[in-house]
């Protein structure tokens, strides 16, 4: 039987989902010509979200898991440390082009049947109140300046060749 909690976290994470790519879609309009306002609210926006899926949601879960982390944990967390590498690039056309290919197959893996929030929901449906209150009370990431420097987006590719992504070829 379904309590009024069912699908409170997944509604949250998705409806989050929407909104980052919403402003994501405004900040790359003219991927030539990116609103880098709408970009840093971006920036922002992922960080944050990437926050409480750490910092909170994962932790529960793999709590009420008896301590061991879910299976698909340890590659939404790769996907993870790729994004946040590509947020430290200058976000050329490739860039984006990029952040938007793993943010959609990042999104699949969390929000289709059987994915992760429906596991972490699952897992931790006696908990929802208290994870809505701790993901309510997560405080916005700040970001620094893009880092200009040549190396930094070789690092960003490497950090996707361990989440299975392959810059070059996207």
């Amino acid at each position: 039987m379904k309590t009024r909690q069912d699908g409170l976290l997944y509604d949250f994470f998705t409806a989050d989902h929407r909104r980052i790519e919403t402003i994501f879609a405004e900040a790359t309009q003219d991927i030539n010509n990116v609103d880098l306002e709408k970009y840093h609210e971006f920036r922002i926006g992922l960080l944050t979200h990437i926050k409480m899926e750490e910092k909170v949601l994962f932790v529960a879960a793999q709590k009420a898991n008896g301590g061991e982390p879910l299976p698909l944990q340890a590659k939404l967390r790769l996907d993870h440390g790729a994004l946040t590498a590509l947020l430290v690039c200058v976000p050329s056309p490739e860039v984006i082009k990029v952040i938007d290919y793993i943010m959609e197959q990042h999104d699949i893996l969390e929000e289709e049947q059987g994915g992760m929030y429906e596991a972490c929901e699952k897992l931790t449906q006696q908990e929802t109140e208290q994870i809505m209150g701790d993901l309510k009370a997560i405080t916005p990431v700040p970001v620094h300046p893009f880092n200009e420097a040549p190396y930094v987006l070789e690092v960003a590719k490497r950090c996707m060749n361990r989440a299975g992504f392959d810059f070059d070829t996207i």
